[in-house]
């Protein structure tokens, strides 16, 4: 791990509008981790490209990074929120972040989706990463108001900044 100097990282974010996720209602498979996962309105979805060489070889590190992340931008909501033994991070028993990666040749891909102010009846109709008995929840439904992808961005980019000690480069 290189600390003497900071490191770039790509960073994508999106988030998808209803039409969006009305027109393209299907189901698409994919090369990380976890059984069903869902990516929709209300959801702030980051996919960092990093190269692991450049940071610590190791994805289970990785994963607990973006786990550490995700809990810091909460945190600058004033939500206390946690890991379990799931991936992912959890309000209590409900996640409220959920993380899928894909690393190749330690070069990342996929990332993690923070539901912002995400219709939780989405998810009525599967099991969230394959995780029985747990709910899911939306930084709007912690805080009983109104949080946009829009408002979570510079919370996530921050925290994001901090604990990878890196500079963003992002679209």
């Amino acid at each position: 791990m290189n600390t003497n100097r900071i490191q770039e990282v790509i960073v994508t974010l999106f988030s998808v509008s209803l039409a969006e996720a009305q027109a393209q209602e299907r189901t698409r498979c994919q090369s990380r981790g976890g059984l069903i996962t869902f990516h929709g309105p209300g959801q702030l979805v980051c996919y960092p490209v990093l190269n692991l060489g450049c940071f610590r070889k190791s994805v289970r590190w990785y994963v607990c990074e973006l786990e550490r992340t995700v809990i810091k931008t909460c945190a600058q909501f004033g939500i206390e929120a946690s890991t379990s033994p799931d991936t992912g991070v959890w309000a209590g028993d409900n996640k409220i972040c959920a993380i899928g990666i894909h690393c190749g040749r330690y070069i990342t891909s996929h990332g993690l989706a923070l539901n912002c102010n995400t219709d939780m009846s989405w998810f009525d109709n599967i099991v969230p990463c394959g995780i029985m008995g747990k709910g899911v929840t939306s930084l709007s439904r912690e805080l009983g108001r109104d949080v946009p992808t829009e408002e979570a961005v510079p919370k996530l980019l921050e925290a994001f900044t901090e604990q990878f000690n890196c500079t963003l480069i992002y679209n």
